[in-house]
């Protein structure tokens, strides 16, 4: 009876195990903010004619919804010039046409996210999820960049992104190889270590033979609240689909409820090889 018991005590245990790291698809749209509160994806991508199509044409853009039927007026942005955290002055494609991975992947988020040359772009300015306990309710999360609070056109407190902000220049970069312009796992590296631990979900976009980091690169603008694991070679985590938010292309869960929980510095570990566990000797592998 004694060993009945503990089979099935240990059994429950796993499964409590497996239910914290795997969880059920969200009752609540996948798309979650970017429903557009039920506009839907014609918010974003005209079928037809691009800006003008959509009904949003603010000025003449003879190169609108030539890239992914863009269906926003992004000419506010053409050229433009911003400079993020620790990175070079970035200048902006001056056409959807461009064919840089900093048309798709940063303007065309730039034309709803920022404050400060496109502005009024059905934001609100502040995150639509719930946030958890863990983080601070003193103010709302701004989602405008350029213009989040503090001086309008500074972009210094936002992560390095653009064509000049490329993986592999750091000192807290990984033992990984990039090759023209793609992350490649060497086996037998502290990089493969934490693949299997966690796992590699970023996006980084080649250019130029190098591998940089766009917006696009985190956040997966299709998916607020889920992100589907497969085991395997990018993954060594349980196949199932895991709790994420802001669009994080990984499992990214703040309000679990495990006080011991490492998971949101795992992704930030993807490319902060220098912070990792598996860098500086630790055998912690991702704790849900």
């Amino acid at each position: 009876m004694k060993r009945i018991f503990l089979i099935s005590l240990m059994f429950l245990a796993t499964a409590g195990f497996a239910a914290a790291q795997i969880g059920a698809a969200p009752a609540t749209d996948v798309l979650g903010a970017h429903l557009n509160y039920g506009r839907g994806c014609a918010a974003c991508h005209a079928p037809h004619s691009g800006v003008q199509g959509s009904g949003n044409s603010k000025t003449a853009d003879p190169t609108s919804g030539n890239s992914i039927l863009w269906g926003e007026d992004v000419a506010s942005l053409y050229g433009k010039t911003i400079t993020s955290a620790g990175n070079t002055p970035e200048t902006l494609p001056t056409s959807m046409s461009a064919t840089t991975p900093d048309v798709t992947g940063l303007l065309a988020c730039l034309s709803c996210h920022d404050g400060n040359y496109a502005t009024g772009a059905m934001m609100k300015n502040q995150v639509y999820e719930t946030l958890p306990a863990t983080y601070g309710t003193k103010n709302y999360i701004p989602t405008l960049l350029g213009n989040d609070g503090s001086t309008v056109g500074n972009y210094l407190n936002d992560h390095p992104v653009g064509l000049s902000a490329a993986l592999g220049t750091s000192s807290h970069d990984w033992d990984w190889t990039i090759t023209a312009g793609a992350v490649v796992v060497p086996s037998g590296t502290y990089f493969a270590q934490f693949v299997q631990n966690y796992g590699f979900f970023v996006s980084p976009k080649a250019y130029n033979n190098t591998a940089v980091v766009v917006c696009t690169s985190c956040h997966n603008q299709h998916l607020m609240n889920v992100v589907k694991v497969t085991n395997g070679t990018k993954s060594g985590l349980p196949s199932g689909n895991y709790a994420t938010m802001f669009f994080i292309r990984a499992p990214y869960n703040p309000a679990d409820g495990n006080p011991l929980t490492n998971q949101t510095a795992q992704f930030c570990r993807q490319c902060h090889g220098g912070e990792s566990n598996e860098m500086n000797g630790g055998t912690a592998k991702t704790v849900f």
